[in-house]
């Protein structure tokens, strides 16, 4: 089972919501693939148990061999080559390693060679195992990364916790695309309501089931509440703004271990969460 916790803007919580989940479930799997600053491995503190390096295919040129022909550069869909004062210019930033160039090419003057996009790091947590994908600084885009953090094989009967990137962007694609249910996690303003619409109208796109958790919620007007109602979609919690939690995330610590009021509340949020899956995935008539 895989359930994927989703943000419309950083700071309303996903992280706080996922890595307390998978902590009451105990044997879950947390995935951070916020892969442009994972945080979750800061609260579980996993003892690392394996890496893997993530690398991506990238052409080079053999400039002896290639004519000029520019059927490579007609072919890259991403405008990765482009054919400047007799030379074959590369962009690897842009290149989405789909290797057609090389296949194209009627000289043979394309290779691939391989280079390190950043890596995966696998460590436990008490019964919780953690996948971590770090990408390097400077790199643009992170889904070969999160590709491979969602291809790990974990224990059948562990619940899977997929931390998403805030927003709506490919890397939440990616993040969502085998997902069995989204989760997505909001704040109760006005400017969380235009960001949570957003990362809404994505989970319906993928036709995915969803529901809401509100995060720092008062007794002051929250425009969010109606955005759900209007769009018949259930709100499972309302998180009050609580100093204690803000606290205790502050400071590095799982709530969910930490204090007993908070065990119980994440557990019972956890078997709401459970419930609204096994609802959705039953045959309806």
């Amino acid at each position: 089972m895989k359930i994927a916790v989703l943000s419309g803007k950083g700071g309303t919580g996903k992280t706080l919501v996922s890595v307390n989940l998978a902590a009451a479930a105990g044997k879950a799997v947390y995935t951070d693939c916020d892969v442009e600053e994972p945080n979750g491995h800061l609260f579980f503190k996993p003892a690392i148990t394996g890496e893997k390096e993530i690398n991506v295919a990238v052409p080079r040129v053999d400039k002896d061999l290639c004519n000029g022909c520019r059927k490579c550069v007609d072919f890259c869909n991403f405008n990765a080559l482009a054919y400047i004062k007799d030379g074959l210019l590369i962009f690897d930033d842009i290149c989405h390693s789909c290797g057609g160039c090389v296949s194209i090419c009627p000289e043979k003057a394309l290779h691939e060679e391989y280079r390190n996009i950043g890596v995966i790091k696998i460590g436990t947590s008490g019964k919780t195992i953690i996948a971590t994908g770090i990408m390097n600084t400077g790199e643009s885009s992170g889904i070969p990364i999160i590709k491979g953090l969602l291809s790990l094989d974990h224990p059948k009967d562990f619940i899977e916790f997929i931390d998403c990137p805030p927003g709506s962007s490919c890397a939440v694609m990616e993040s969502i695309r085998d997902a069995d249910y989204c989760l997505m996690v909001v704040e109760p303003t006005l400017f969380g309501t235009h960001n949570f619409r957003m990362v809404h109208e994505l989970a319906a796109l993928f036709k995915k089931p969803h529901s809401v958790i509100m995060n720092k919620c008062s007794v002051h007007y929250m425009p969010v509440e109606e955005y759900c109602k209007e769009n018949n979609i259930p709100v499972l919690v309302r998180i009050p703004y609580d100093p204690l939690l803000g606290s205790l995330n502050s400071d590095g610590l799982i709530a969910a271990r930490e204090n007993a009021a908070y065990r119980d509340f994440f557990t019972d949020l956890l078997e709401k969460v459970l419930k609204e899956v096994l609802h959705e995935a039953a045959p309806h008539s």
